[in-house]
């Protein structure tokens, strides 16, 4: 590759992450407000688990059934076809889509038709007690209205992944706010119409406005790509001949990733079920973890997956063409500009943990356990660094169509998320379920990051690794003293008052937040944290043009 196609490529990269990055920014943004809502509506509590669990199993069985083929594997393979096919590869995309939709059609139609064995996987053996007998129905119903998704979901990712192998990655980001705002709309009419509530079971009526209102955001989402696919030049048309139609090739390296995702899944399973009986005993549960999560994965899903996405089909490149050096250059250098922004927020949650929890959860049926929250946070904040790690350097396995060797990684990190989780879970009260599963989620990722880091080092020879330990001392040392003088001001301010208003907290958060950035980029000019500091001129130039 010349020095002007590297630069080219690097330009788009950085403008495609910047496209994506912007659309996923409004789609959290909207998201938080539909989680606020959902809080204030249900609480945080048991009440809560018995439709979040329940909408949250279609995502999981997506991803299960078909999300890492579809997001891993399909992008090098469109990319191959694309450029040796004759046609272009309109044929291989054709039967793609259709032996999904047809596989993603019957499976959803099963997983209706068994909710109630479904449910017994994911919730523990607690809800199936008679003092439980309401959140248990309301749990298979729910269940019934939002598995439907699943195929949806499919068909979004897989629609997605076509555009994204064709260089066009914009649409994806922006699909999902529209799901975002029907879930808003539901929720907002289910307060007027039913009120805040945080115990019990749900009538048919509250079944129907929440479950009919997720599942028809999925829906919409997916609709959404479908002109932007015909834009794109995708004259979609339903094809049967799979047989020699080079699929199998796929369908092995497919294997690798189904099994790679069947242990994850596996890990997951187990720990919703952890969740949902700390919520049954009356402890923190699945909603306290899954917005928790959902709050420290903010930055991972606007900066490491927008930079991931673009820059797949280049190291895909890089790899169909023998240029390891090349490869690793360029996953050591996209690993830098992703930590340089991960690291520092990551270091701010804690400190801000308790005015995130307010702001965010402090509603409603919610508003006397927000701090329930702030451990969650905290803890999970450690994992999203390690994380960030562990999902970019998984690229380069991908890349390299070394989808076993990612398996063999990632059984390391389910059971090591198994294991951690079920000794800590038992070594805590109830009150402490959700903190305690985060920690174990973190201790999993750190196996992670550094399993995959050993292993693709070996296998390209070079990661740039004393450049990288270079940087990450000087950007840990930088963010330190920045969390450090964050710290000791919202200490100062929790002294002068303890118990904030809304508007007081985020005053507060505020204030916090600037000193830290502050703080940060002056450390970073001194410490020469050149990832942080071009970014950061970057912005300006853009600000003032």
């Amino acid at each position: 590759m010349t020095a002007t196609e590297q630069k080219s490529g690097g330009s788009s990269v950085l403008a495609n992450s910047a496209v994506m990055a912007a659309g996923t920014l409004f789609s959290r943004a909207s998201g938080f407000i539909r989680s606020a809502l959902l809080v204030a509506a249900l609480g945080s509590g048991l009440h809560a688990d018995v439709f979040n669990i329940a909408n949250t199993v279609p995502n999981m069985l997506y991803i299960l059934l078909a999300g890492g083929v579809f997001n891993a594997v399909l992008v090098p393979q469109l990319v191959k076809a694309q450029k040796n096919d004759a046609d272009g590869g309109t044929a291989y995309t054709d039967r793609i889509i259709t032996l999904a939709g047809l596989f993603l059609g019957v499976v959803t139609v099963a997983l209706v038709l068994g909710a109630p064995l479904l449910m017994r996987l994911y919730l523990g053996a607690d809800w199936y007690t008679p003092s439980h007998a309401a959140e248990l129905e309301s749990a298979i119903d729910f269940a019934r209205w939002c598995l439907p998704q699943v195929f949806f979901y499919g068909m979004f990712v897989l629609v997605g992944q076509v555009l994204n192998a064709r260089g066009v990655f914009g649409p994806m980001m922006w699909a999902p706010i529209a799901n975002n705002i029907i879930a808003i709309s539901t929720l907002v009419l289910y307060l007027v119409v039913f009120g805040p509530s945080n115990s019990g079971g749900y009538t048919t009526s509250q079944e129907i406005v929440l479950g009919l209102g997720s599942t028809l955001g999925i829906v919409l989402q997916f609709l959404l790509l479908l002109p932007v696919l015909r834009k794109a030049g995708v004259r979609y048309r339903p094809r049967f001949d799979f047989r020699g139609a080079g699929l199998s090739h796929t369908g092995r390296l497919a294997v690798w990733t189904v099994l790679f995702v069947i242990v994850n899944q596996v890990a997951y399973t187990i720990v919703t079920r952890l969740a949902s009986t700390g919520s049954a005993a009356g402890g923190t549960g699945y909603t306290v973890y899954s917005n928790s999560f959902l709050v420290t994965q903010v930055p991972h899903s606007i900066i490491t997956v927008s930079l991931a996405t673009a820059i797949l089909p280049l190291l895909s490149r890089h790899g169909a063409a023998g240029e390891l050096p090349e490869l690793g250059r360029t996953l050591s250098h996209q690993m830098r500009n992703a930590l340089a922004i991960v690291v520092p927020i990551a270091a701010l949650i804690p400190v801000l943990s308790e005015d995130i929890a307010h702001l965010l959860f402090g509603y409603g049926a919610g508003a006397d356990a927000f701090k329930d929250y702030a451990p969650t946070l905290s803890i999970f904040a450690a994992g999203l660094v390690f994380f960030t790690i562990h999902y970019l350097l998984l690229r380069g396995f991908y890349s390299l169509e070394q989808n076993r060797t990612v398996f063999f990684i990632q059984c390391a990190v389910a059971t090591t998320n198994i294991v951690a989780a079920l000794v800590l879970t038992r070594a805590v009260s109830a009150e402490y379920t959700a903190p305690a599963l985060a920690g174990a989620y973190t201790l999993a990722y750190l196996v992670g990051s550094v399993v995959s880091y050993v292993v693709l080092k070996r296998t390209l020879g070079d990661l740039d690794g004393r450049g990288l330990l270079g940087f990450l001392a000087r950007l840990v040392m930088v963010t330190a003293v920045a969390a450090a003088a964050a710290w000791l001001l919202r200490t100062a301010l929790g002294m002068i008052n303890d118990e904030p208003t809304m508007v007081l907290a985020l005053i507060g958060a505020a204030i916090v937040g600037a000193l830290h950035l502050g703080m940060l980029l002056l450390g970073a000019q001194a410490a020469q944290v050149k990832e942080l500091t071009s970014m950061v001129q970057q912005v300006s130039r853009r600000l003032r043009r």
